[in-house]
């Protein structure tokens, strides 16, 4: 390799590199900032045991539960009947179901809603005659229909227990400047497959730990689009649901906090959740959640800058608004790792890089030690559930791929519609397939390229570095051909524009 374009490689993967160890490394002070404060469970616990025996129905403040939805026959009805159930004084509570459906979903929303009119419950079904902002703009058209001073908000794979809205409520009582109270999200299927398992792995380290480490020392929190409770008054002071970003939620809490609104994550307000069983739907959620990122990010870190926030809430901001950056990363230096073990073993060069294997060694293992921490917390010290972590690790390589592509889309403004989950509901059947494109084909090929690698540079270079390659690899091939596995399932919505797809009718 000419010596000038081995300095471009090797500085391109001691970038990408950088980047990584920075992301390995924030998951140790993640968990730090978590234990420094971890007392103020206790705390919460004390404020939640405040829900006395308080009957005088007007002393409760009113609130609105949104459920907003679009064909999802297969909960819609799950969701309606579990948010009716919540223990909450009636005139004092309505819901509100949001469904832009344009499937049979409708009458199941229809019937589940007379039913439940019939027994009093305060329920109303409101649809529009087009889908403007998606989601978000079903929230804000709902929150013009009604008068309620706090805003339940729960997904159609949600099912909030009967004491969701007392517990969260009791927060805002003496808080007057507390505009969030966010709860922990839990799990309805976590040992449907290896897939579930280290999903629901990652997902309790986020909430456990990152969440719970930003809102204890008065960081930037963002809200998670469900199982959560606004004060009415922060929302439209913060100027309301925009449906610019596909993040509408982490849009959202980031302006609410920037006007001076503070957040609350409570892990002991739990609701359970239906976790993606497919591949393709899993990379349909990461994709949006990745784009939207993004797109936020380049909406709110100018703000951010302007508001001249301090040093340390800024850089943690940073770290969290372009967490999907890593994806790109860990292509780049996947890519990278063969190209430049071929300069370092011709150049005989091992110790300039065994700083950068030790640093990129200990960063690897910072979201091992966040994810284990979460689980002690919870209370499992399984050896089950510390051997998912390495499943975990290879689902984070393997989407490598698809989050490229969504913070590639992000960063270019380019303009893609909403796309909702497929879920499954109690009935275990998957009445909508995911959206599906040739990004596994990438993946397959990109866990060839690292294999290949592998076995080449076995015997030649650092087994450090070669052993990178095997999870590279492992991460690429595990989601490419379970991704492959999925695909000849039939689609019932229309596909993604994305890699080898021109763009089609929105979904």
């Amino acid at each position: 390799m000419p010596g000038v374009a081995a300095v471009a490689v090797c500085a391109l993967y001691a970038v990408g590199s950088a980047v990584l160890i920075v992301y390995g490394l924030q998951c140790y002070m993640m968990t730090m900032l978590y234990l420094r404060r971890r007392k103020h469970l206790a705390e919460q616990e004390l404020v939640m045991q405040r829900l006395g025996a308080n009957t005088d129905e007007q002393a409760f403040p009113t609130v609105v539960t949104q459920l907003p939805m679009y064909n999802e026959q297969s909960v819609a009805a799950r969701v309606i009947e579990a948010a009716a159930a919540m223990d909450y004084p009636v005139s004092r509570h309505e819901i509100q179901v949001l469904d832009d459906s344009t499937d049979d979903s409708r009458d199941v929303v229809d019937r589940t809603v007379a039913g439940l009119q019939q027994r009093g419950v305060r329920i109303s079904v409101i649809r529009r005659t087009n889908r403007i902002g998606y989601k978000a703009g079903a929230l804000q058209n709902g929150l013009r229909q009604s008068n309620a001073d706090f805003v339940a908000i729960f997904d159609a794979d949600f099912v909030p227990p009967r004491d969701f809205l007392r517990k969260a409520l009791v927060f805002f009582s003496d808080r007057p400047k507390l505009g969030l109270v966010q709860g922990r999200w839990t799990h309805l299927n976590p040992k449907a497959s290896m897939l579930t398992r280290g999903q629901a792995l990652g997902i309790d380290g986020h909430f456990v730990v990152e969440q719970a480490g930003r809102t204890w020392n008065r960081l930037f929190m963002n809200f998670n689009g469900t199982g959560g409770v606004f004060r009415r008054k922060a929302i439209e002071e913060s100027g309301g649901w925009q449906h610019d970003t596909l993040t509408e939620d982490l849009d959202l809490s980031y302006r609410m906090q920037l006007n001076g609104w503070e957040t609350e994550f409570v892990p002991g307000l739990v609701v359970p959740a239906e976790i993606p069983e497919d591949i393709n739907a899993f990379k349909n959620q990461q994709f949006r959640w990745a784009k939207g990122s993004i797109q936020t990010a380049r909406k709110i870190l100018p703000q951010l800058l302007r508001r001249k926030v301090k040093l340390f809430p800024l850089f943690q901001a940073t770290l969290h608004l372009l967490y999907y950056m890593v994806h790109p990363m860990v292509l780049l230096v996947a890519a990278l790792t063969p190209p430049v073990l071929s300069v370092v073993s011709h150049h005989r060069l091992p110790l300039v890089i065994m700083p950068g294997i030790v640093a990129m060694t200990a960063s690897t293992l910072g979201p091992s030690v966040m994810y284990m921490t979460a689980q002690r917390r919870l209370g499992d010290h399984s050896l089950r559930k510390y051997l998912m972590i390495p499943a975990l690790m290879l689902i984070g390589v393997g989407l490598a791929v698809n989050n490229t592509w969504a913070v590639f889309e992000g960063l270019t403004g380019r303009v893609t519609p909403f796309h909702r989950t497929p879920k499954k509901g109690a009935q275990r059947q998957m009445q909508y397939r995911p959206i599906k494109d040739a990004t596994c084909l990438v993946e397959i090929l990109f866990g060839v390229y690292c294999l290949a690698a592998f076995q080449y540079f076995l015997c030649s270079a650092s087994p450090i570095v070669t052993l990178f390659l095997v999870i590279y690899a492992a991460g690429f091939l595990f989601v490419g051909l379970l991704s492959i596995a999925h695909y000849r399932r039939p689609a019932l919505i229309d596909y993604r524009p994305g890699l080898f797809r021109p763009a089609r009718s929105a979904a």
